[in-house]
């Protein structure tokens, strides 16, 4: 019978904060590169160009959008990726055995 494969073999760890924060800068910059350019080519189609001309303008339209979109998306990332070790430690404690995580829950007796 076949053994299933870990995701993760022992020793190795996944990716930093870091490089998580910079994964989602750059999804997030491409996302906003898109949405830059289908608003900026929209507005430019509705309204015309302006005085500093077509390219210009859809430039503007999409590195604004893509760098707002990278700073959220990134800040988001980050946020996302903060957990706490206790958490952390029960998770990779129940897929190194392959049972579901069940933390204890916490109580106060009232006496």
């Amino acid at each position: 019978m076949p053994v299933p494969v870990n995701s993760m073999p022992q020793g190795q760890h996944g990716p930093s904060t870091l490089e998580k924060a910079k994964m989602g800068g750059m999804m997030g910059g491409t996302v906003g590169l898109i949405i830059g350019f289908i608003f900026g080519a929209t507005n430019i189609i509705r309204f015309g160009p302006g005085p500093n001309g077509m390219m210009r303008t859809l430039g503007q339209y999409m590195l604004g959008s893509a760098a707002t979109f990278g700073f959220f998306m990134s800040i988001g990332t980050t946020i996302r990726t903060d957990s706490s070790p206790i958490a952390t430690q029960a998770f990779l404690r129940a897929q190194a055995h392959g049972r579901p995580v069940i933390m204890p829950r916490q109580w106060n007796k009232r006496d």
